[in-house]
């Protein structure tokens, strides 16, 4: 018998190729220490919507729910951009954020030495960056109600979407960030545009008041657009930040490019049981789908966010992290982080790569 049970739904797009060379590589890892993983495999997103005409079968969730952890590919792409929302690929994620309660995403962002003249700042402003981003998952303005597009006269619409927090929605996802910080440098931005929205004056309040609970962290407010001028600016400052749905969503993204290409950075969607969904933070990227040419990392990092955060399992995920590092050494860079000078690969290839450090 395994030792884990892993969901994979690889998606659409390139999810589906990462996929497949993260699960390599967290297979090789685990033999290395002894442990075996079952996999088994579902549909999500588009893939699904052409399959059964919805993007979240019921017997996907089962199998998540069947499953110690779930590895995720990336879902959408502008075959289905004219269905409804309920339809669209990407409300599949939505859901599954729902239905397992992953209130907690996790988004890191680390500079690999090798790759800080693949950054478009400078080396010095990157060299050494390790920052997580701790966004909330199931609230906001993403999940508010009302919401919709209402017609107000024959020729004039109105969108509506609510942002919505309560106070222990917010205590739960500063907690997290707290918690995390308090495992590394002991640091933490909270984020917010508490001079504008009543959402975030509740949100600083929330903060001040678990920050009580720990007095060794270091708490900083800071408004969103000045986050994001300062990720620019100087992102050495920041060791964790916290904050509300769309603005962890922005601010991540944004993150991701310090480190040369999005296709570098993985996630986690936790919940209170530490049950969670491990997904790249690319999309699906259909002008190179299929071509050999995505950067697996980001999938093969998110295995790694798998056995760290939920098989609690530190071990298997500092292998496979180190054998990124040493693909990266060796000068394999695929496409998106391609410099002169290093040798150019595919997704496949940078893939078994990372599978052979990682199998010791």
């Amino acid at each position: 018998m395994a030792d884990y049970k892993i969901a994979v739904l690889p998606g659409d797009g390139i999810g589906q190729e990462v996929t497949a060379q993260a699960q390599a590589v967290l297979e090789a890892a685990g033999g290395r220490f002894g442990v075996s993983f079952e996999f088994s495999e579902a549909l999500a997103g588009g893939s699904a919507y052409d399959a059964t005409g919805e993007p979240l079968p019921a017997d996907t969730i089962n199998l998540c729910r069947a499953s110690d952890a779930v590895l995720f590919g990336a879902v959408g792409g502008p075959k289905w951009d004219g269905l409804s929302r309920a339809e669209r690929p990407e409300y599949a994620i939505l859901t599954l954020r729902q239905e397992f309660n992953l209130f907690a995403n996790l988004r890191p962002a680390v500079m690999f030495d090798p790759l800080v003249d693949a950054s478009s700042l400078k080396a010095d402003v990157v060299r050494g960056l390790d920052l997580l981003v701790v966004r909330e998952g199931v609230g906001g303005i993403y999940f508010g109600q009302p919401r919709g597009i209402e017609q107000v006269s024959a020729d004039e619409e109105r969108a509506i979407d609510t942002m919505v927090y309560s106070t222990p929605e917010i205590r739960r996802i500063v907690r997290v960030g707290f918690e995390m910080a308090a495992l590394r440098g002991k640091k933490l931005a909270s984020v917010d545009k508490e001079n504008v929205l009543d959402n975030s004056r509740l949100w600083r309040r929330v903060a001040e008041e678990v920050a009580k609970d720990f007095p060794d962290i270091a708490l900083s407010h800071v408004l969103v657009d000045n986050a994001a001028m300062q990720l620019i600016r100087d992102p050495l400052q920041f060791d964790v930040i916290v904050t509300e749905n769309m603005f962890g969503d922005i601010l991540s993204d944004a993150a991701s490019m310090l480190t040369g290409s999005i296709g570098m950075l993985g996630s986690a969607s936790l919940n209170e049981k530490g049950f969670g969904i491990y997904e790249p933070v690319h999309g699906t990227a259909p002008d190179i789908a299929g071509q050999d040419k995505a950067n697996p990392i980001a999938a093969i990092m998110s295995a790694a966010m798998l056995c760290r955060y939920t098989l609690k399992r530190t071990d298997i995920a500092e292998a496979i992290e180190a054998a990124v590092s040493k693909a990266l050494e060796e000068g394999l860079r695929t496409p998106d982080i391609h410099t002169p000078g290093m040798k150019l690969v595919g997704c496949v290839e940078m893939g078994e790569c990372v599978k052979r450090h990682a199998g010791g």
